[in-house]
């Protein structure tokens, strides 16, 4: 949550000429509301379901680039199906840039009780390990803005052959 899935995501899928989707977005318009309600009304476990259900569905599209919700990997099945049927960059962040990014944010349903930056630091140390598991590329995002993080991931991406240099549209 707040490494950039969704910005570097939708602009690398405009630069490439495929289609974005958010699993997050995704998810609220099937359901007709926010993660956050769904969160409130079905509590954690309950959202996790219909996120398994959405990954499943979504990681068998061709054409796509694909974020997905940061809590995705908590489940075998996710990562199983995010690390074999495509290519998953991990944006990694540290949980001090995330609590930075995120200090104004009320719209993270784990980050509304308590402290946010301590439950940045257990997500990360429980999270890391699941998603290197299921990364191909792991990207250290530091501090850099949206767009040269796009350009490391593109590059990235192209130099392992998952993308062509001709696919650019920038």
């Amino acid at each position: 949550m707040g490494a950039g899935k969704t910005t570097v995501g939708r602009t690398l899928a405009q630069r490439v000429g495929l289609r974005f989707i958010d699993s997050d977005h995704e998810i609220e318009r099937e359901q007709g509301c926010t993660i956050a309600a769904l969160f409130s009304r079905l509590g954690e476990a309950g959202f996790r379901e219909i996120e398994a259900r959405a990954i499943d569905a979504l990681t068998q599209l061709d054409g796509i680039v694909l974020a997905t919700g940061g809590g995705a990997v908590l489940r075998p099945e996710n990562r199983k199906a995010l690390h074999e049927r495509g290519t998953v960059v991990y944006l990694r962040a540290s949980p001090d840039d995330l609590a930075h990014r995120l200090r104004n944010d009320r719209n993270r349903p784990l980050l509304q009780q308590g402290d946010a930056r301590a439950k940045l630091h257990e997500l990360f140390r429980v999270r890391d390990p699941l998603y290197r598991e299921t990364a191909h590329f792991v990207m250290d995002t530091g501090r850099p803005s949206p767009a040269l993080l796009t350009n490391m991931v593109q590059m990235q991406l192209e130099l392992a052959g998952v993308l062509s240099a001709a696919d650019r549209r920038d």
